[in-house]
């Protein structure tokens, strides 16, 4: 089964989000748009893994040690960057907390064989992508014109006081994702 780990988002912040999505969607109607419902704010993307692995990541990741921390949930942009943008992101910030989590994760993965990350962490939840089709790619260019770099959207905040291990299952019409266990973070 393909697994990771992630940070829930309460009801309140995924409506805000739901609402803004719907305010934005008619500029890239054509892109393809994530759901609400299936926004995350990923610590560890880990790939396939057979049952026992699954069985000794839930171990591990017992054994992490974090107090619970506050999350942002605001401003909007483009990666790579606005001009050229194939992905369309609200940003996440949990100071220097959610960083520390993610590589603690990380490094406590690696100690069972999990390839460590490459990349330096960089939280966002993703509300669209250009897509492979032209159409799709057409229309998401246009999305960066209908976006101000000044609008600043505010989603809320939340105190993260859990992380989950997820299952990631690729259906028709994007994936669905089952909460696993659920990992509190404690004082």
């Amino acid at each position: 089964m393909r697994i990771f780990v992630a940070l829930d988002i309460p009801e309140e912040i995924r409506e805000r989000l739901r609402e803004y999505i719907e305010r934005v969607r008619p500029l890239a109607p054509d892109a393809p748009w994530v759901r609400p419902e299936s926004l995350h704010v990923t610590l560890k993307f880990i790939g396939e893994a057979k049952d026992a692995l699954v069985e000794e990541v839930k171990g591990v990741l017992k054994q992490i040690k974090a107090q619970p921390f506050a999350v942002e949930f605001k401003d909007v942009g483009f990666f790579p960057s606005h001009k050229s943008g194939r992905v369309f992101w609200a940003g996440v910030q949990g100071g220097e907390a959610l960083p520390k989590l993610a590589s603690g994760i990380d490094q406590a993965l690696q100690k069972i064989g999990i390839e460590a990350e490459n990349r330096a962490y960089h939280p966002h939840l993703t509300l669209a992508r250009a897509g492979t089709r032209s159409g799709a790619y057409q229309t998401f260019k246009q999305l960066p014109q209908g976006i101000k770099p000044e609008d600043h959207p505010h989603f809320g905040t939340m105190t993260a006081q859990e992380f989950f291990l997820y299952q990631s299952e690729l259906m028709r019409g994007g994936a669905k994702y089952t909460k696993l266990e659920r990992f509190p973070l404690h004082h």
